[in-house]
């Protein structure tokens, strides 16, 4: 065995996390941290992971589960795509007569939303296949190891890191090998400040030998977020809340929202406008600014507080309706706390 898999495989039987998915190795339930633990942290995934697979046990669950409900489940986490994907795949997989994921690299990786780290994580983990799985941790980890100045930005990293992995991935402790990564990256290798005194892997660690490990992995500057001015638009008529459902495709797909715009309005504009058009309303207040990052683009919003005397083209639901049936983007967040404050009935 490699000193650097020993290394690993010990330090990782010592200090493994106790989480809720490693009491598992059911293909189904790994998946479903997986694509969680995607682009959230996980003491804010336990929660949702717990209360996802109570609701949905297997992929015949998933896959009959109506999309309001697995977007309200889903609510807070972000990144729709992602369990739109699962239950995509959830629906490929159930008409082909699983009742699980399948063990394969190819038909895992053929399903969406699951790629290279996905189809490789669950065969590890799962089934114990000595496949590589390479996120954020693995390239930070193996980069500095071996002080390598592949940029992890570029299309072809993947495979250059793969290689490193395959020498030194163990037959017979994928599982324990593919987690010692997840842990050492999350609580020791981290990207600032690391604690490289705790570190078992720090007599060969050649970054930190060279006194160079912050400068590790080598990234590609990404392209600059667009900016967004955005108005909020909660209207109020007889104790409910207005809302819209988006498209099913692009930013937010399928999400309801409150009605929201990138015109340029004051509160008087918005009253000339509701003049204009006859609509009847009682009041119009100004409320807060928020800020959203998205991966690509940035909301800078601000919101109305619109008291209509008469109902215009929107969704309206109770104040219990709004936040136990219908999931509204995290975006959004700000406005909804101003809502909970409202005394509506």
């Amino acid at each position: 065995m490699e000193w650097i898999t020993k290394q690993l495989l010990d330090w990782y039987s010592l200090n493994k996390r106790d989480l809720p998915w490693r009491h598992t190795k059911n293909p189904y339930f790994i998946w479903i941290s997986e694509i969680m633990l995607q682009q959230t942290r996980v003491e804010a995934v336990k929660v949702y992971y717990e209360r996802f697979i109570k609701r949905l046990p297997d992929i015949t669950e998933l896959a009959s589960i109506e999309e309001d409900e697995l977007l309200k489940l889903w609510e807070g986490l972000g990144y729709y795509s992602r369990v739109r994907n699962m239950q995509k795949c959830a629906k490929i997989l159930v008409e082909k007569g699983y009742d699980n994921l399948p063990s394969t690299y190819q038909e895992l990786i053929a399903l969406p939303g699951i790629g290279r780290y996905t189809a490789g994580a669950i065969l590890s983990i799962a089934f114990n296949q000595s496949i590589p799985a390479i996120d954020g941790n693995v390239y930070r980890i193996i980069s500095r190891f071996y002080v390598l100045e592949e940029s992890i930005s570029k299309a072809s990293s993947y495979a250059y890191y793969a290689t490193y992995i395959n020498r030194i991935i163990p037959i017979a402790y994928s599982s324990d090998f593919t987690q010692s990564f997840m842990d050492l990256g999350s609580l020791i290798c981290i990207p600032k400040n690391p604690r490289c005194g705790e570190c078992p892997l720090k007599e060969k660690c050649q970054a930190f030998l060279q006194k160079r490990v912050e400068k590790y992995p080598f990234i590609q500057k990404k392209k600059e977020q667009k900016i967004e001015e955005r108005n909020v638009y909660l209207y109020i008529y007889q104790n409910k809340i207005g809302i819209r459902k988006r498209e099913d495709k692009g930013l937010l797909a399928s999400m309801y929202e409150f009605p929201n715009d990138t015109k340029s309005v004051s509160s008087i504009a918005i009253e000339n406008d509701l003049f204009e058009n006859g609509i009847s309303y009682e009041q119009v207040l100004e409320l807060g600014e928020s800020k959203h990052v998205f991966s690509h683009i940035i909301w800078y919003m601000k919101g109305y507080l619109i008291y209509l005397k008469d109902p215009i083209d929107l969704l309206w639901v109770s104040k219990t309706d709004l936040f136990s049936r219908y999931s509204i983007p995290s975006a959004f967040s700000y406005y909804l706390h101003v809502i909970q404050k409202l005394e509506l009935k």
